[in-house]
């Protein structure tokens, strides 16, 4: 079969089964063999992995994983593609394709049933638009997972590693970094892609802690405190949080708070750390 990173290659089997992109569906597939192999080499990829890939395309990193994992189980939405990935993995035995919403499958059921509930990794060039759902699901659903490599908007790769006092630190910055260590170890430029997105991207990889780096009462509880934090990131925390319509907190409850922590009641959200916030959510109750 066809080596699929580049861009001849990839034109011909676009044309061979009259594929249009599908805008909704935020496809944009990579045509550059040396980005590949090193997203499988930063991914950590060797024989003793399963690898769920999310949105596989025509099969282009997918046959890169294939050739560094035992198993990949590549996840794809588009009903439109899965012959041809049947034609571009047809060499590969080690390859298993699922035509559904990653949102909706069952990662647990997919690592219990192929990899004996041993921790997976995730390897995926994902759309853009839903970047974020997607990596914080896959966090939620206490998959056990080793690493998650993925190519993302630049911007939202750079979020991703934001400390607390700068534009970029938010509500994502907080939520990965409270489930993994990460790290962006690629950067894209939008030429390696087809078609070319008008952003540049970047590969982040995000270890799983075994452990969050902060102990908290109520993750779910911080997690709606931090929104509330950022969705007004202009006002001060403690009108953000008393004007949240998911919790019910007043300003003096918060005020109180964060007198405690040794904290002004003007301070905003983007000021706080990790584990500030945790500690604020253990004193609110």
């Amino acid at each position: 079969m066809a080596n699929l990173g580049n861009p001849t290659n990839t034109i011909e089997i676009l044309k061979k089964y009259g594929f249009s992109f599908q805008k909704k569906f935020g496809q944009n597939f990579l045509i550059d063999n040396n980005i590949l192999e090193k997203i499988v080499e930063n991914a950590g990829v060797t024989k003793d992995d399963l690898v769920i890939e999310i949105g596989p395309g025509i099969g282009t990193l997918t046959q890169h994983l294939c050739e560094h994992a035992r198993e990949v189980v590549a996840v794809e939405i588009d009903k439109k593609l899965i012959p041809i990935l049947e034609d571009t993995l047809s060499e590969y035995d080690n390859v298993r394709v699922i035509n559904e919403d990653i949102l909706k499958v069952d990662v647990n059921k997919i690592a219990e049933e192929r990899n004996g509930g041993k921790n997976v990794k995730v390897v995926a060039n994902l759309p853009y638009y839903i970047t974020t759902p997607i990596i914080m699901g896959l966090f939620e659903s206490n998959l056990p997972l080793e690493s998650i490599t993925v190519m993302v908007q630049k911007e939202v790769a750079e979020r991703m590693q934001e400390g607390p006092g700068t534009k970029d630190y938010g509500a994502l910055s907080l939520a990965v970094q409270f489930y993994s260590k990460p790290k962006v170890v690629l950067n894209v430029p939008a030429g390696c892609f087809m078609p070319k997105p008008n952003v540049d991207s970047a590969v982040i990889k995000l270890e799983k802690y075994e452990q969050p780096p902060v102990e908290v009462k109520d993750s779910k509880k911080m997690f709606e405190i931090i929104r509330a934090a950022f969705n007004q990131r202009r006002k001060t925390l403690t009108n953000s949080i008393a004007n949240s319509g998911e919790l019910n907190y007043s300003k003096d409850d918060v005020g109180k708070a964060l007198e405690t922590m040794g904290l002004l009641s003007t301070v905003r959200g983007e000021a706080l750390t990790l584990e500030q916030f945790a500690k604020l959510s253990d004193l609110l109750g």
